[in-house]
């Protein structure tokens, strides 16, 4: 345990690039999915997913470190199962938990996509999209806890990121419905 403020300051920058990398996991993931039907953009599938798949090992390897760096500072009592369990904490409840909300989801998610080839496709889908609450659990967790979400930058990328995933989702929705709406007419 420590009082430097190293941790402190490592803390706060794997917070906004988790959220970075998050959201370009979500947007990856949204984009591996678009050329079902020959239609969507024109990066072949198999290359976002391989980015999504590789970006998601970045990304959890550095929550691991978010959340190794909030438990071993001292400067705010946070304890490991606080960074688990969704209730209970004295520092900040309602945003650490959340922040444990988005991380169970993510370990579920990450869990069952590495034991996909054992489970249905639809099983494994179903799960997957837990993926979207916990990036949005995630995001709101950041905005709430954190001690930059005053700043002009911080807001300006929290708000960035936010606006990618709906925009891009948005899209998908579209790409969806014009994909039925074919399907329909043949």
């Amino acid at each position: 345990m420590s009082d430097s403020p190293f941790l402190w300051y490592l803390n706060r920058a794997t917070g906004s690039v988790l959220m970075v990398l998050f959201t370009l996991v979500v947007v990856l993931g949204l984009l591996a999915t678009f050329g079902r039907a020959g239609r969507g953009p024109r990066v072949p599938r198999f290359v976002t997913q391989a980015l999504h798949r590789q970006v998601t090992l970045v990304a959890v390897a550095l929550l691991a470190g978010h959340v190794a760096t909030a438990v071993l500072d001292t400067f705010v009592d946070i304890r490991w199962w606080q960074a688990v369990v969704p209730f209970g904490a004295s520092y900040k409840p309602l945003w650490l938990g959340l922040g444990a909300v988005s991380l169970d989801l993510i370990a579920l998610v990450v869990v069952t996509s590495l034991a996909r080839t054992r489970l249905g496709h639809r099983s494994w889908r179903t799960v997957h999209v837990l993926g979207y609450a916990a990036w949005a659990s995630a995001l709101v967790h950041g905005y709430g806890i954190g001690t930059d979400s005053g700043q002009t930058w911080s807001r300006e990328l929290t708000l960035g990121c936010a606006a990618l995933v709906v925009v891009v989702g948005l899209a998908r929705v579209v790409s969806l419905v014009r994909t039925r709406r074919l399907q329909e007419a043949r």
